[in-house]
């Protein structure tokens, strides 16, 4: 597995030479969400708000109103929970093509409970026009700013920083509203989103070693999910579907497929992986295993699924994993 390293400060210079209406605004954290650079090279196109974003978010909604595309930085857990007021009202209920760039989504933070956003995903399909992004690899980062640029109105990305890993092909973009099949089969459907990929794919290997088919798609389009492809697998799986995500697991991938199952009729069981509650501070790695979002898990819901003990262990488990440290 290559891993990349700040894919999204490479990607954001890019995308501004493409498109010079663009504006990067900063809540006084410019290092830690990769716009150092950026503000280097094109210092008129970067605005440092300080640590006020309900006043960045109002700034932004007049400079989209003027025919900027203003990109906001800072944490996940800033701008859905402490700004929720001026995005819904000067942001979405004017439908302005505001771009929200959230950092270290849900426990990819060991700054604790005040840091993590775990239930922003929740928080942001409740908003009108808001366009929902969960990127998993480099190769969605690289895609993600266009998608959102294309949407034309209030998008909102989880974003991952510094040393990610690239799972798919760089020149297979991600698309919008369209999940990515990693395999393909018909007993079990497994859906997963961001960090949680990566450990689906060292589980599926062993599940397919024990007999059981598994459709993997990978959802990076959290809102609009009217995916056609996920209702085709959704239809097709014999046992039922797991979803696996670092988000609380209510309001998050769970519940969206929840919803598009009873849209559509689809009567299969569903399990939901994701956090029960709030974390605390730690490793990335240790608070996925405390909190039951790693491989391991997903391999005793695929059991609980199909309801047979496939007797598969961790050392079972395809061992490569992504690197994991310690910042806030």
């Amino acid at each position: 597995m290559k891993i990349e390293v700040n894919t999204h400060e490479r990607c954001m210079l890019d995308f501004a030479n493409k498109h010079p209406e663009t504006l990067v605004l900063s809540a006084d954290l410019g290092t830690s969400c990769e716009v150092k650079k950026f503000r280097a090279e094109k210092p008129d196109q970067y605005l440092t708000m300080g640590i006020a974003e309900q006043n960045m978010c109002s700034w932004a909604a007049g400079l989209a109103r003027e025919g900027y595309r203003p990109f906001l930085h800072t944490f996940s857990v800033f701008l859905s929970r402490r700004i929720l007021d001026q995005v819904e009202m000067s942001v979405a209920y004017p439908n302005l093509p505001v771009t929200f760039v959230g950092f270290v989504p849900g426990i990819t933070t060991p700054g604790g409970v005040t840091h993590q956003s775990i239930n922003d995903v929740g928080i942001m399909r409740t908003v009108p026009n808001m366009a929902i992004f969960d990127v998993g690899d480099a190769t969605d980062i690289e895609g993600v700013l266009d998608l959102a640029y294309e949407w034309n109105g209030p998008a909102y990305i989880r974003m991952l920083r510094k040393e990610v890993p690239r799972l798919f092909p760089a020149n297979e973009p991600m698309v919008f509203n369209r999940a990515r099949t990693i395999t393909e089969g018909d007993d079990v459907l497994i859906l997963s989103s961001s960090i949680c990929t990566e450990e689906a794919m060292r589980a599926t290997a062993a599940l397919e070693d024990k007999g059981v088919s598994v459709q993997h798609m990978h959802v990076s389009t959290l809102k609009p999910f009217t995916d056609p492809t996920i209702v085709e697998a959704l239809k097709k799986c014999k046992y039922g579907v797991v979803t696996m995500e670092n988000h609380y697991n209510i309001g998050g991938l769970g519940s969206a497929v929840a919803d598009l199952m009873a849209e559509n009729g689809i009567g299969k069981k569903l399990i939901k992986i994701g956090l029960n509650g709030y974390a605390h501070g730690a490793s990335k790695m240790y608070l996925m295993t405390k909190y039951g979002i790693d491989a391991m898990n997903l391999v005793k819901s695929v059991e609980e699924l199909i309801g047979k003990d496939l007797g598969i262990k961790e050392d079972d488990l395809d061992n490569q994993r992504f690197v994991d440290f310690l910042e806030v």
